[in-house]
């Protein structure tokens, strides 16, 4: 998997800052948005366990500014685990 930014022959990163996108606008976050967040949500096993993995959510200044970013985040967990259900993830 390719990650972003610039690479030298080495294959190591030499960008000094890759940006961030906000989950629910898909707008680019700027180093200046100071009013932004990202979120690792943890994933658990139908015991309740965590499992080690994580789903990264960046929310933007504006949405947080808005009082919208509760209900991005429901809006795009609701359409992840129906896209899991789908594809036959989650029974």
């Amino acid at each position: 998997m390719a990650s972003a930014g610039m690479h030298n022959d080495a294959g190591v990163n030499i960008d000094l800052y890759i940006p961030r996108k906000c989950s629910a606008t898909n707008r680019l976050i700027h180093a200046k948005d100071k009013a932004s967040v990202q979120l690792n949500i943890g994933h658990v096993s139908a015991d309740g366990v965590y499992t080690g993995e994580y789903t990264t959510m960046a929310m933007c200044g504006f949405i947080r500014s808005q009082g919208e970013s509760d209900g991005a985040l429901d809006r795009l967990f609701t359409k992840r685990l129906e896209d899991a259900k789908r594809s036959g993830v989650i029974m």
